[in-house]
């Protein structure tokens, strides 16, 4: 099922995208600057996935090639407010991705799109393995530099204890991202055992250094929850 992108009703905020409430591999979450959800359509995924695809962003990330949106079809989606039918209408690309629906596959990562509630555009994403409870994330160019990184793993820590049930999340990060290491630490991450080097998808091999996370307190689970780990 594809929720729908446009509800009767006062939505939250202008501009903004209402998502549906949490189901079966269907997530929402807010922050106090970010409102997250799991992608509805491939315009989510492609609009997350054009967010890190700048050279700043790839010198971390390091994806294949394929997995990279170009120049041109980046700036047009990461002008676009998922939450404004008008302009998404206008749009010749953003009405293909929509007509898309985006249906998590089995053993896919879980996603959480998210989106800027102070004017309504894509901001980024993160992502996070069930089975290895490993957490990754990044911002469009537009929203780095404000604290949003914090908010966005927050937003993973919550959506790994909370709605999937793991009890530890792990975070790696080259040393020199200084930036997310920051940001993995205010979200309450802590230095963890783990390998001193890491292979980038791209075939990069890069230093490496491990963050874990694991709940302060008991937290509610979501109608979208899978079991506890046995």
């Amino acid at each position: 099922m594809v929720w729908s992108r446009f509800r009767r009703g006062r939505p939250a905020a202008p501009g903004l995208p209402l998502p549906g409430p949490c189901g079966h591999r269907r997530h929402t979450l807010r922050t106090e600057r970010l409102l997250l959800y799991t992608p509805e359509t491939m315009l989510d995924l492609v609009a997350a996935m054009a967010a890190a695809s700048d050279p700043e962003a790839q010198r971390w990330l390091g994806w294949r090639v394929s997995d990279v949106v170009g120049a041109h079809a980046r700036e047009d989606l990461l002008r676009l407010h998922p939450g404004d039918p008008g302009e998404l209408r206008a749009s010749r690309t953003a009405r293909r991705l929509l007509s898309l629906p985006y249906q998590p596959g089995p053993g896919a990562v879980e996603v959480l799109i998210g989106v800027r509630l102070d004017d309504g555009r894509y901001a980024g994403a993160t992502e996070l393995d069930p089975g290895t409870g490993e957490v990754g994330g990044w911002l469009a160019p537009h929203a780095r530099g404000l604290g949003l990184g914090t908010e966005l793993f927050r937003a993973a820590a919550i959506l790994g204890h909370a709605h999937l049930g793991l009890e530890t999340l792990r975070a790696g990060h080259e040393p020199a991202n200084t930036a997310s290491g920051r940001a993995l630490a205010k979200a309450g991450f802590v230095a963890a055992d783990g390998p001193p080097r890491h292979t980038l998808p791209n075939g990069r091999e890069i230093d490496a250094r491990w963050l874990a996370h694991t709940p302060t307190a008991r937290l509610t689970r979501c109608r979208g929850a899978g079991r506890l780990p046995a």
